[in-house]
This record gives structure tokens, C-alpha cells and sequence, in this order.
């Protein structure tokens, strides 16, 4: 790549975000024929188009996204440094965090609540999906951390790091209706039940799906979701029995308005928080993973 104009790059970036070059004319107060120049030598530099027609606006292209992300980053720094010089207020910590879609919101959001403690100048970036899109945004450094529930698959080419945070027993929950009709003959009585799974994908359904059998019931599977957020907005809603990690049991009771039917036996899920260095040493990192051992997950071994 030739040398990188920042000029440049600050009339794509704003054409990227007003979606059109006359729209950032008149943001920039710059003639058209003036953005146009600029984008065309950015592009010499880069090497490659930015930007795609689509009717009368234009569209970023896989290369324009890539770095239109660094862009971002350039031009929100730049912005807090300003703000820092003129002493309006401390520039915050950026923290980069994936999370597995599998992840229980409630799990994700008690292990990172420390670090939103107001003595805490940082400012939480969360991004959701799968574990193998997020370990790939971790191995370019466009996040710092990742939180799963499970760790690396085995074979992936990829310079990363587990973490183990803890494990929770899993509890099954339904609408208090439904609770004795279940509680009574756990966990026999699920044979009967209307289940809501995860899916197959998901650690916890497969640790579920063997503990079925070990326990010699064929599960009436009515729904499978890979969102847990979804899969309990479906059992407040009355639409059958679902499973839910027992760290978080208070949480689901009174946000989900659900009782706790059973615990299955020998059943647990794991979390990790996995790094791109192997010795931590970011201290909000650090912070993170020691909290939610000493605080969250020791609570659950106690009263699972």
C-alpha cells in the first residue's frame, strides 16, 4: 500500500457514512468534484475499490468495509483526543468483547458487570455470533475477548487461548402453573412436558441430549432455538419447559416470571473466556475473569 492520506481517508469515511458524495459535499462544505478526486487517490493507495454503485447512493465493498472499520477507530480516538485536550472529560478504555450466541444474556452480562463498576473509565463494545466468526475477529484484533461455552475446537488454526471462568449446573424452569406437575416426578415427569431446546450446535444441548438417555427419557422437543434469550422469552410466554443455567436461577424467576422444576443430575455447562495471549495482562481482562470465578460461578457450585 502507498503512503495512506488521512485526508483522504476522512472524505471516504464520510461519504461511507452519508451513503452518497453530495451528501457529504454538503457536510464537508467541498465540492463533489473535490470528494470524487480524493476517493479515486485513496483507492490508488489501497489498491482496490471502495466503493460500489446501487442506484443513486453508493455501497462499500468488502474491501471499503474493512476499512471503513479502521476508520472508525481513527476518527472516534481522534474525537476523544480532542476532548481530552480541551479537558471535557477522560478519554475512556475501549474493551472489545465477542460473545457466543449460545451464551445465556444473563450469564454474559454477570461476568462483564464488574467492569461497568462507575470507578471503571471503560467503555463496553459487545458483538454477538458464532464462535468461529468471533475467534476470527479475535485473531485480527478487532476484539479483545471472546466469552463461550465451549472452548477452541480442536484443529482450528488459530492464536488463541482458553480461559475457564466456571461451570453452572443446568435447572429446568416453567410457568409456576406448571411446577408441581413436573417437580413431583423429576425428571421423569419431562417425558411429558413440551420441551424448548437449544439446538443441536449448542454445548448444552449435547450435554442434555446425553444425559436424556442416561436417565431414559425420549424428550418431546416442541421448539429449538440457537438465541437463549428467545428460548426464554418462548417459556414465559407458556410455551413449554427450558433449560437454564442454575448460576443465574433468581434472575430467570423474577425476569421470566418461572419456577425451578429440577436440576439434572451431573449436567453442567462451562464458560470460557478466551484471549489472544495466553498470561493475562490487561487489567480489565484480568478483572473479569477473576470476579466471575471468586463471585459468580462459585455461588452456583454452592447452591446447585
Amino acid at each position: 500500500m502507498r503512503h495512506l492520506n488521512y485526508s483522504h481517508l476522512h472524505y471516504f469515511w464520510t461519504v461511507a457514512n452519508e451513503g452518497s458524495i453530495a451528501r457529504a459535499s454538503a457536510v464537508l462544505n467541498i465540492t463533489p468534484q473535490t470528494i470524487s478526486g480524493q476517493l479515486k487517490l485513496l483507492e490508488e493507495a489501497v489498491g482496490e475499490l471502495l466503493f460500489q454503485r446501487a442506484g443513486r447512493g453508493l455501497v462499500l465493498s468488502d474491501t471499503g468495509r474493512v476499512v471503513k472499520q479502521y476508520a472508525d477507530e481513527i476518527f472516534t480516538l481522534g474525537a476523544e483526543l480532542s476532548r481530552v485536550v480541551k479537558g471535557r472529560q477522560a478519554r475512556a478504555r475501549v474493551l472489545h468483547v465477542g460473545i457466543v450466541k449460545s451464551i445465556p444474556k444473563l450469564i454474559a452480562y454477570r461476568v462483564l458487570q464488574p467492569i461497568l463498576a462507575p470507578e471503571n473509565p471503560v467503555r463496553l463494545v459487545c458483538t454477538e455470533g458464532g464462535l468461529d466468526s468471533l475467534l476470527g475477529d479475535l485473531a485480527v484484533h478487532r476484539l479483545d475477548l471472546v466469552i463461550s461455552d465451549r472452548p477452541i475446537p480442536v484443529g482450528m488454526n488459530v492464536k488463541a487461548y482458553n480461559h475457564t471462568l466456571g461451570s453452572s449446573a443446568i435447572a429446568f424452569f416453567s410457568k409456576p402453573a406448571a411446577v408441581s406437575r413436573y417437580r413431583s416426578n423429576f425428571p421423569q415427569a419431562l417425558a411429558e412436558a413440551p420441551l424448548l431446546l437449544p439446538v443441536h450446535a449448542s454445548a448444552m444441548r449435547r450435554e442434555l441430549d446425553d444425559w436424556f438417555e442416561r436417565v431414559g427419557i425420549e424428550p418431546r422437543v416442541v421448539a429449538e432455538f440457537d438465541d437463549s434469550a428467545l428460548l426464554k422469552m418462548f417459556g414465559a410466554a407458556g410455551a413449554g419447559v427450558f433449560p437454564a443455567p442454575y448460576a443465574i436461577a433468581r434472575e430467570i424467576e423474577r425476569m421470566y416470571s418461572a419456577r425451578v422444576v429440577g436440576v439434572a443430575e451431573n449436567v453442567e455447562e462451562t464458560y470460557f473466556a478466551i484471549s489472544p495471549e495466553r498470561k493475562l495482562k490487561q487489567p480489565m481482562v484480568l478483572e473479569i475473569i477473576e470476579r466471575a470465578r471468586e463471585q459468580l460461578f462459585p455461588v452456583a457450585d454452592k447452591t446447585a
